[in-house]
């Protein structure tokens, strides 16, 4: 699978760069606007394919006979927000003149994202290259050339996923010797949904930002990609920048992987934080809808614009399941301002960081005992609501799954963030008594949940309980969550750092999200023993926060070593939880975005983590890592 973006429009493409089945095609507003896309070029073979950056892809095709290049043609594809570009170059590199016949197959299905990806089926009637949906809203792909081919015809369509009313247009180049002809191809996608919002920041003058080198050219060379694809995930609203989760899938906004993030870009990206922060308080939750999982003061987790989602097919329109979305936009807006001192804005979010305060400890505690839990969705929206949302990922020793509504271990520790946060915005703003009681909140979670989730004899935290307060005593990766918000008593922080970096958890790349011991483990399971750089990122962060600042240098290098052993350099969003072997690539787990926004968002993080290290512990070790000026 090829991705390409830029900023609201994307392509899935082959690694030929075609379109022409499953889920590929060209999106925008998670609808499918070209969904067959494929260049017929007879005895034409490709040479090379490369992607510069990832809203470009360039192609060298070569015709030969023998060993000799008869005809050359470069292709570069450019994608640009509602649409794109191509060109084709073609060159007779022979002695004699040559004769080139191409064609270009289109068409276009309308269809929902969730409809191209396989998990809903719908039947509708296209006219040609526009379509008007169920609630009226039209939308229509424009395609325009230079030269013009010749009239089109019906296309000869032989694969599985045979389009409808797709053309076939044609072109025949006469080349002299050598002779050069170029193609010149635009697509633009009509959405009902036009953003009128400004341009996304050039590439160069978002390096810029950045203004980060390392010592070690390959670990430059992976902050440089990570950089580049944090510019590549934007996209634009009228509310500011904000991070797509993912290319290709998650092009949309998203609460918890958006704030995460935002915060992980802190200080370099602020006006992308403001941008998160703007848009979520605009559509926080104001009502109880337990079809969109949405109650008062909430901060969604999904929003999609498809036809699916706007017709109340699927509860994407607007879909709040998440029980740590929430806690993570006081967080956010906390770090915004302590890296900023931009008091203003956190006044003018005041009644959202408010009511996000009253959503968690009333709707997100119905039972009033202290602790954010969330209940299993049954109306086809998320069952598990946490970050590890699959359905098997919450369990006890005995492997079966936990029951009820569930506090899962990492969410207190954000809550004893946010009320911490919300305690110094109230001493910032003269409100002396609502700072000491959130201040006393805060201490009495800390309290109260080392006494309900610490296991002394396994020497970890619980992944959560259960509906009946029962501990689901399994060894996971969830408590480097909570070394990062500081809900760890220092007393007991060694030991349970001593317990992460163990055999069981400790791959050699990074965190395993669920121990080696425990039943339902599973080396390529999405939350069940796979390793995610990200959550790896923030265990990192927490190890700094208790002052292991050794473990942590070496936690960060194996980050950046795993990206080190990808093609394209990046952080994978999740891989194999097998032991590390030396001289060897860690196992890839299938069909993963790349790139992913928190995993791109890791490695600025952990420099920021790094220069921290440098200011508080500057003795120097032989870790590369170390070497990072700025």
């Amino acid at each position: 699978m090829l991705p390409l973006k830029e900023d609201d429009t994307y392509a899935v493409l082959s690694d030929q760069g075609m379109a022409d089945k499953d889920e590929r095609g060209f999106y925008r507003h998670d609808t499918r606007y070209l969904s067959r896309y494929l260049w017929n070029m007879p005895g034409f073979g490709l040479l090379v394919s490369e992607t510069p950056r990832p809203d470009r892809l360039v192609q060298h095709w070569s015709l030969m006979v023998g060993p000799d290049q008869l005809v050359g043609m470069r292709r570069e594809l450019h994608m640009v927000r509602g649409g794109f570009s191509e060109r084709l170059e073609l060159e007779n590199t022979s002695l004699k003149a040559q004769t080139v016949e191409i064609a270009l197959e289109a068409a276009a299905d309308f269809a929902d994202l969730f409809e191209a990806k396989g998990w809903h089926k719908v039947s509708r009637k296209i006219g040609g290259f526009e379509y008007t949906a169920e609630d009226g809203l039209r939308v229509a792909t424009h395609l325009s050339f230079d030269p013009l081919p010749a009239p089109p015809s019906a296309p000869d369509l032989s694969s599985e996923a045979t389009p409808t009313d797709g053309k076939t247009f044609q072109w025949r180049f006469e080349l002299a010797p050598k002779q050069k002809v170029s193609l010149r191809l635009e697509g633009r996608f009509e959405s009902p949904f036009e953003p009128h919002t400004p341009p996304l920041p050039d590439y160069e003058d978002w390096k810029k930002r950045f203004p980060l080198y390392m010592e070690s050219g390959r670990s430059q060379r992976v902050l440089e990609q990570a950089i580049t694809d944090l510019r590549a995930l934007l996209f634009s609203l009228p509310e500011g920048l904000f991070p797509a989760a993912g290319i290709p899938w998650y092009v949309c906004p998203f609460g918890r992987d958006s704030l995460l993030t935002a915060y992980m870009m802190q200080p370099w990206a602020s006006d992308v934080t403001r941008g998160v922060l703007a848009y979520l308080a605009k559509y926080q939750g104001t009502e109880v809808n337990a079809f969109l999982d949405e109650t008062p003061g909430k901060i969604i987790h999904e929003m999609r614009l498809g036809e699916l989602s706007r017709t109340g097919k699927v509860p994407f329109t607007r879909y709040y399941g998440t029980v740590d979305a929430t806690p993570l936009f006081l967080i956010l807006l906390h770090q915004h301002w302590k890296d900023t001192g931009d008091m203003a804005f956190v006044r003018q979010l005041q009644p959202n960081w408010e009511a996000a305060l009253t959503w968690m400890t009333d709707y997100a505690d119905p039972d009033q005992d202290g602790f954010l839990e969330y209940a299993p969705n049954t109306n086809r929206g998320h069952v598990v609501q946490s970050w590890k949302d699959s359905h098997d990922s919450q369990s006890h020793q005995d492997g079966s799954l936990a029951q009820g509504a569930i506090a899962v271990c990492e969410v207190q520790g954000y809550a004893y963030m946010a009320y911490q946060g919300a305690a110094e915005f109230y001493r910032a703003l003269g409100q002396v008594d609502q700072a000491k009681a959130w201040g006393a909140r805060a201490q009495a979670l800390k309290t109260r949940f080392h006494q309900k989730f610490w296991l002394p004899e396994r020497k970890t935290y619980a992944a959560g309980l259960d509906g009946a307060k029962k501990p689901m005593a399994i060894l996971t990766s969830n408590p480097g969550h909570l070394l990062w918000s500081g809900i760890v008593p220092d007393e007991v922080a060694p030991q349970l750092v001593e317990t992460l970096f163990s055999e069981a958890l400790y791959s050699g790349w990074g965190l395993r999200t669920l121990g080696t011991d425990e039943v339902r483990y599973n080396p390529l399971s999405y939350h069940n023993g796979s390793v995610w750089p990200h959550d790896t990122a923030l265990f990192i962060g927490g190890l700094v926060r208790y002052g292991f600042y050794e473990e942590a240098l070496q936690a960060a290098e194996n980050l950046f070593r795993l990206a080190m052993t990808q093609h394209d350099w990046r952080l994978p969003e999740l891989v194999g939880g097998y032991p590390r072997q030396e001289g060897e690539p860690p196992v890839p787990y299938p069909a993963s975005c790349r790139p992913q926004a928190w995993d791109s968002a890791a490695v600025v993080y952990m420099l920021r983590l790094i220069q921290e290290i440098d200011r508080k512990h500057p003795v120097r070790g032989v870790l590369e890592l170390r070497k990072v000026r700025v």
